[in-house]
C-alpha cells in the first residue's frame, strides 16, 4: 500500500487545505491585503511628493561661494555631490533626481566680498540649472528657493553694477515620479513580510502545539511534504495578494508600469524571492516562541524596524547619517529598492543583481538559523 502512496499528492492536498485555512482568516487578509491597501489609498488620494528637493552638483562646480553655501543650509535642498555627471544625468531622467546644479566663477566677473571693486561687465559666478520634467512641483521649489537667495544676494552690490549671480536654466524630459511609485513597492514588501513572518510562525507553532505535526508522523507524509504544501499555500496566496495590489495602484491611480506585462512578472518573482526569504524569518520565530501569545512580540522585534526603516513610507536617505547603515543592513530595504528599480526605472532582474544577492545572502543566514532552531515537536 505504501508502494503507491504519492508525497507529491500529499503535498498539494496540505498546500490545498492550508490555502483555504489562510483564505477564511480574517488576520491573514487583513496583513496581506487590507492594511497595504488602505496606505495606497491614503497617498493615493494625497498625491505629491515629500517636501525636498534632490539636486545633483556637478564635480568640479565651485563650492566656495554664496549661493551653494545657502542652498546647503536650506531645510528642503539635499545637495548630492558624490555622482559622476553620466549618473546624474540618468537619475535626472527618471526623475530619481529633481535637478543638476554647475555654478562656475567668472573670474573677469563682479567681485562678490567686500570691498567690492568697480563693477564689470560679467557677473561674479553662473549658475546654471538642469531641471526635469519629472518632478515639475520640485523644480518649483528649487525656482522659489534661487529667486530667494539671488534677490538677498544682489542687494548687497552698489546702485547698478551686474548682478552677483547669473541664472541658466534647462529642463530635461523624464516620466513623473509620483507618490504612488514610492509607496505601492513599499507597501508591497509590506505585505510580504507580513505574510511571511506572521503567517509562517503561528501556523507552525499551532500545528506543532495541537500535535498535528505528531499526527502526520504516524502516517506515510514525509516531513519536507509538510513544510512545502505549507510553504506552497503561503506563496500562492502571497502572489494573489500582490498581483491584487499592483493591479489597483496601476488601474486607480496610475502606478507606473513600465514594461507592462513584463514588469508584473518580473514584481512577482521578486514577490517571490521576497515571500520565502521571509517565511525563514517565520521558521525562526516559531522554533523561538513557547506558546502563541510570544509569536507577537518575537515576530515584531523583526519585522516593525524593518516596516519603519526599509524605505516603506519615506526614503531612507531622511534618517541620520548615523542610521542609515542600519537602514541598509535590512532585508526589506533591498527588496523595497529592487521593486521600485523594475516598475519605475524599467530595470530587469539582472539589474537589480546586487539588490537580489544581498537578499539570498539573508536567505542563506535565515535559513541556516531556522535549521537550528525549528522544532517539529
Amino acid at each position: 500500500m505504501n508502494n503507491n502512496y504519492s508525497n507529491t499528492k500529499a503535498t498539494l492536498a496540505i498546500a490545498k487545505a492550508s490555502f483555504r485555512s489562510i483564505v477564511r482568516s480574517p488576520s491573514s487578509v487583513v496583513f496581506t491585503l487590507l492594511f497595504p491597501l488602505i496606505f495606497i489609498l491614503v497617498f493615493g488620494f494625497i498625491g505629491g511628493n515629500p517636501v525636498r528637493v534632490d539636486v545633483g552638483v556637478v564635480k568640479g562646480s565651485d563650492t566656495q561661494n554664496p549661493v551653494y553655501a545657502a542652498l546647503a543650509k536650506s531645510s528642503v535642498i539635499h545637495l548630492i555631490n558624490d555622482q559622476p555627471i553620466d549618473q546624474m544625468n540618468k537619475d535626472l531622467a527618471k526623475g530619481n533626481l529633481d535637478a543638476i546644479i554647475n555654478i562656475t566663477k567668472n573670474h573677469d566677473g563682479f567681485t562678490l566680498y567686500p570691498p567690492l571693486s568697480v563693477p564689470k561687465s560679467k557677473p561674479a559666478f553662473t549658475v546654471d540649472v538642469q531641471y526635469t520634467k519629472a518632478s515639475a512641483e520640485k523644480d518649483n521649489i528649487l525656482k522659489s528657493v534661487l529667486s530667494t537667495i539671488f534677490f538677498r544676494m544682489n542687494q548687497l552690490t552698489s546702485n547698478e553694477p551686474p548682478a552677483i549671480a547669473e541664472l541658466k536654466e534647462t529642463t530635461v524630459s523624464g516620466r513623473e515620479y509620483k507618490t504612488i511609485d514610492f509607496i505601492l513597492p513599499g507597501q508591497l514588501g509590506f505585505s510580504l513580510l507580513s505574510t511571511g513572518v506572521f503567517g509562517t510562525a503561528f501556523v507552525f507553532l499551532s500545528l506543532r502545539i495541537t500535535l498535528v505535526i505528531k499526527r502526520f508522523f504516524a502516517t506515510p507524509v514525509k516531513r519536507y511534504s509538510i513544510v512545502l504544501g505549507e510553504a506552497l499555500a503561503r506563496i500562492t496566496f502571497a502572489l494573489i495578494g500582490a498581483l491584487f495590489i499592483i493591479l489597483i495602484g496601476h488601474y486607480a491611480f496610475d502606478f507606473t508600469l513600465i514594461h507592462g506585462i513584463s514588469t508584473v512578472l518580473q514584481m512577482l518573482v521578486l514577490s517571490f524571492i521576497g515571500v520565502v526569504i521571509f517565511m525563514g524569518f517565520g521558521f525562526v520565530v516559531s522554533g523561538i516562541a513557547k506558546n502563541e501569545s510570544s509569536v507577537p512580540p518575537i515576530a515584531n522585534i523583526i519585522t516593525l524596524p524593518q516596516f519603519l526603516l526599509s524605505g516603506t513610507f519615506f526614503s531612507i536617505s531622511v534618517f541620520p547619517t548615523w542610521l542609515q547603515p542600519v537602514c541598509k543592513a535590512l532585508p526589506l530595504t533591498y527588496l523595497n529598492d529592487a521593486m521600485r528599480k523594475v516598475a519605475f526605472e524599467g530595470a530587469s532582474l539582472l539589474d537589480v543583481g546586487h539588490q537580489l544577492l544581498i537578499l539570498l545572502i539573508w536567505g542563506i543566514v535565515v535559513y541556516s538559523a531556522a535549521v537550528k532552531l525549528f522544532k517539529w515537536e
